[in-house]
């Protein structure tokens, strides 16, 4: 019965652990696509932000 029980924490253990790595690899990707975003905005601050002259 500890075995099982011992099993079982370990494989809920590697899920959480799963789960941490794919959060932490989506954060980057959001990151990453939020300074790319950025940077071609301070490149380019006409072309992407047009304002409207009244």
């Amino acid at each position: 019965m500890k075995l099982t029980l011992v099993i079982f924490a370990c494989l809920n253990l590697q899920g959480c652990a799963v789960v941490a790595v794919a959060d932490a690899v989506a954060s980057t990707v959001i990151y990453t696509g939020k300074t790319v975003i950025n940077v071609i905005d301070a490149v380019t601050p006409d072309i992407v932000n047009k304002k409207k002259s009244n």
